[in-house]
């Protein structure tokens, strides 16, 4: 006979079917749940708590999270920006440390040696021979109270220029008070006559002094075309190249172009010099032809090689 056909599922036995394993999960869930001591008087069930789908969602994220995590992260690129740059840092500070000390330094010593601190308050003259030093210093009292640093140039040679013996001059500041003036005198070559008198001039011609006497120890320059001529030159080389045991004989000099100088010593003796050229040899070759012949009348050395003794 025929077996009867199945009797047909209803939905509620179909869904106690379906709901059997999820019910079996959830109570091996509360088991394990309950041995590991997570259940408690206080607390929902566990069929509670797994049936709250909420449980198992995301909380959700908001602006002041969001916010806190990016200040998290830029302190934390900071510090290692600052970690990996202490190096350079630490140069760069030391470099300016030393620059604003430098400039310090500096600053100071300016202001300073501008300031009356380094005032002026003694001046002192070097290289005088012939001129008073204390006429010098007279002349440049002006400058007393000035700053080393401030001291006018142009003032100190417009007083030096009523010195006309001095030839060069450098000044020198020394700290804190001190200024040092130090000169080069002119060596006079001899004396040009003249209606006014004696004019005592050096080598590039200056006029010294005049006098209506005739200065002790100089020769008397006689040359035709004054100064400025080519003789005058060439006279005043060979008087600043004489060895100085001729120079205090001489008394006269004449020329009467660049290459004829005659000179003239007070024992008589005449020395034909020639031209300026060769001077320092043209010494040597006379001092040596005087020494050998005392009684020579004259001595030519216008060929710097021989001597010619008449």
């Amino acid at each position: 006979m025929r077996r009867p056909a199945p009797l047909p599922t209803t939905p509620d036995s179909q869904g106690e079917k379906d709901a059997a394993p999820a019910v079996k999960s959830r109570r091996r869930r509360r088991d394990a749940e309950a041995e590991d001591g997570f259940s408690s008087s206080g607390d929902a069930t566990p069929d509670e708590h797994t049936d709250d789908p909420s449980a198992d969602d995301p909380q959700p994220t908001s602006t002041r999270d969001v916010w806190r995590a990016a200040r998290a992260r830029r302190k934390a690129l900071r510090a290692e920006i600052r970690r990996f740059t202490q190096r350079s840092r630490r140069r760069r500070i030391v470099w300016l440390s030393s620059i604003g000390a430098a400039v310090l330094l500096v600053g100071g010593s300016v202001a300073a040696a501008y300031s009356p601190l380094f005032a002026v308050q003694k001046i002192s003259v070097a290289g005088a021979t012939s001129l008073d030093p204390a006429a010098i210093e007279a002349a440049l009292g002006d400058q007393l109270g000035t700053p080393l640093a401030l001291v006018d140039s142009s003032k100190v040679k417009a007083a030096l220029l009523a010195f006309p013996l001095i030839e060069t001059y450098a000044i020198e500041a020394r700290p804190p008070h001190d200024l040092t003036v130090r000169i080069v005198e002119r060596t006079p070559v001899g004396v040009l006559r003249s209606d006014a008198g004696y004019t005592l001039v050096d080598a590039a011609g200056v006029a010294l002094s005049t006098t209506s006497d005739q200065p002790a120890g100089q020769p008397v320059i006689d040359v035709p075309g004054g100064v400025d001529s080519a003789a005058f030159r060439s006279a005043g080389l060979v008087v600043r190249s004489l060895p100085a045991d001729v120079r205090a004989a001489l008394t006269g000099i004449s020329a009467s172009t660049a290459d004829d100088v005659t000179l003239t010593l007070s024992s008589g003796l005449t020395v034909v010099w020639g031209s300026a050229e060769e001077s320092a040899l043209k010494a040597v070759v006379l001092s040596k032809a005087m020494g050998a012949n005392p009684d020579a009348a004259s001595i030519d050395v216008t060929s710097a090689e021989v001597a010619v003794v008449g």
